[in-house]
């Protein structure tokens, strides 16, 4: 008799083997049902988090746009205030770093000005202000100087929001900061 014969006679007679070979074939079966399923949610998971991370990519580019938005309405109703009502000619100057002095590199350099008479007062406006974004506004009022030959009289930061460190630079360089306008 062959093995094969002799194979399917054990599983026709003896039903202690019968169950033996189903339940090892059966068990068989689930673990490698396991591991697919196993593999599928690692698939469903990573999935996951890259649909969180695009989300949060969306809601940042959100705020950023917001930020940026609210800071120019801000911009012009402030031109509009101090042309109108103090008499102080407000401009958006922007001019070329070739050298790199404000941020290290060539780029464009803009700030906020308002002049009456022979005072010039430089502002920045933004959403959020860090130390480091204190420490930028200086090299620019700093570069309108050597630029214009004209010194700031007054340096002011406008800002919903100054983080701590922020609030400390602004104190430490004479930069008066406004917050939660």
């Amino acid at each position: 008799m062959s093995l094969k014969e002799e194979f399917i006679t054990l599983l026709k007679e003896d039903e202690t083997f019968r169950y033996a070979v189903a339940g090892f074939l059966g068990l068989e079966e689930i673990l490698k049902r396991l591991d697919r399923n196993e593999q599928e949610l690692v698939r469903l998971r990573e999935d996951m988090v890259k649909g969180f991370e695009l989300m949060n990519r969306h809601i940042n580019a959100l705020g950023a746009r917001w930020g940026l938005m609210s800071e120019e309405s801000f911009r012009d109703a402030l031109r509009g205030l101090l042309g109108r009502e103090l008499d102080l000619w407000a401009e958006r100057w922007v001019y070329s770093d070739v050298e790199g002095c404000v941020y290290g590199y060539p780029s464009m350099v803009e700030v906020d000005v308002a002049l009456h008479d022979e005072k010039t007062i430089l502002i920045e406006v933004s959403s959020h202000v860090r130390a480091s974004d204190v420490a930028a506004f200086k090299r620019k009022a700093e570069f309108y100087e050597k630029v214009t030959g004209k010194k700031p009289s007054r340096l002011l930061m406008v800002t919903p929001y100054a983080e701590d460190d922020a609030k400390e630079a602004c104190g430490r360089i004479g930069v008066e900061l406004y917050t939660k306008v």
